[in-house]
């Protein structure tokens, strides 16, 4: 089959949104079929189109479906869209009408669908191989992982506002990989690093050094305001690496509501807390790693492909 992969995120970019669209071209490819990655949807012959964000996408969505209504049509709700965009964008509206199917990242995300389109939707969890080999940690650092890009929805610097207040005698430091979407914000993380020394922020990276620098931290900090279902989460449960998050639906889909590790969106003093209680507290560091081992079942590759070949299999029937 000729698959096209749409995805707003250009080559070369390190977006969730581009990494996501990539392994999934490796996985296709592998389940034998003919894969092609592009930015918007050129008219190059195809037998189904898989698209990325539901509003970014919709012009490369509706050309597609106006093209080959009886194609297979299969849209991928981000965060965004989930959360923000199909209740304010027509576009992103229309989209989910023109689909044939609706991958969402995580279960939760059906609750924001209109029922009408709800019987759509398919669930697909985002994998990663585990590493070969565990990374030791830091022995002097209680290292933390915050790995996201610099933007507002992130909310990008409350791990290193939330570690201001702690004690002299806490170990912890924010690593912060992710690249500045703004010269503001830039400009903003310099600044934190000159007056907080626990703070450092590290930019793009290449991400085998992301992975790397991810594996031997002690959590993974997640801050972010909303998340379709956040591609760190997967990697960092992957890697056996525990992590503290903003109580949102995108995290709670994966972790499961009963997971100890959330804090309120936006709460530092919260948040603070919970990074000092993981640093001393070994019985509650223990559960958040407990917890997180048992649902890294939910990102293997394995079932990642399976997912997509149960998919194929369901829209070929169907078409």
């Amino acid at each position: 089959m000729r698959i096209a992969i749409v995805t707003p995120a250009p080559a070369g970019s390190r977006k969730g949104n581009r990494v996501t669209a990539l392994r999934w071209a490796r996985i296709l490819r592998g389940l034998g079929h003919r894969v092609v990655v592009m930015e918007s949807w050129n008219d190059r012959p195809c037998d189904l189109m898989v698209a990325l964000h539901a509003r970014r996408s919709a012009d490369s969505i509706e050309r597609f479906h106006r093209k080959h209504p009886d194609a297979p049509l299969i849209v991928v709700l981000t965060g965004t869209d989930l959360y923000s965009d199909i209740n304010t964008s027509n576009a992103a509206r229309k989209s989910l009408e023109f689909a044939s199917r609706l991958i969402l990242l995580q279960p939760l995300g059906i609750k924001e669908l209109p029922r009408h389109v709800r019987r759509k939707s398919r669930v697909i969890y985002q994998s990663l191989e585990r590493p070969p080999k565990k990374v030791p940690s830091l022995k002097r650092l209680f290292e933390i992982c915050v790995l996201g890009h610099l933007r507002p929805v992130k909310d990008p610097f409350r791990a290193a506002m939330a570690v201001r207040s702690l004690p002299l005698s806490s170990c912890i430091r924010v690593i912060h990989l992710g690249a500045a979407l703004t010269h503001a914000m830039a400009v903003r993380a310099r600044m934190e690093m000159q007056r907080n020394p626990r703070y450092r922020w590290l930019g793009e990276v290449p991400r085998a050094k992301t992975l790397r620098i991810l594996a031997r931290s002690r959590l993974l900090v997640l801050t972010s305001r909303l998340e379709g279902g956040a591609n760190v989460v997967s990697e960092a449960l992957a890697a056996g690496v525990p992590i503290v998050s903003s109580r949102i639906a995108g995290s709670v889909g994966i972790l499961g509501s009963d997971y100890p590790g959330y804090f309120p969106v936006g709460d530092t003093r919260a948040l603070a807390a919970m990074l000092g209680r993981a640093e001393c507290d070994r019985r509650f560091y223990r559960s958040l790693k407990d917890h997180c081992r048992r649902q890294a079942r939910l990102v293997t590759p394995a079932r990642e492909r399976r997912a997509w070949e149960l998919l194929l299999r369901e829209t070929a029937a169907s078409s």
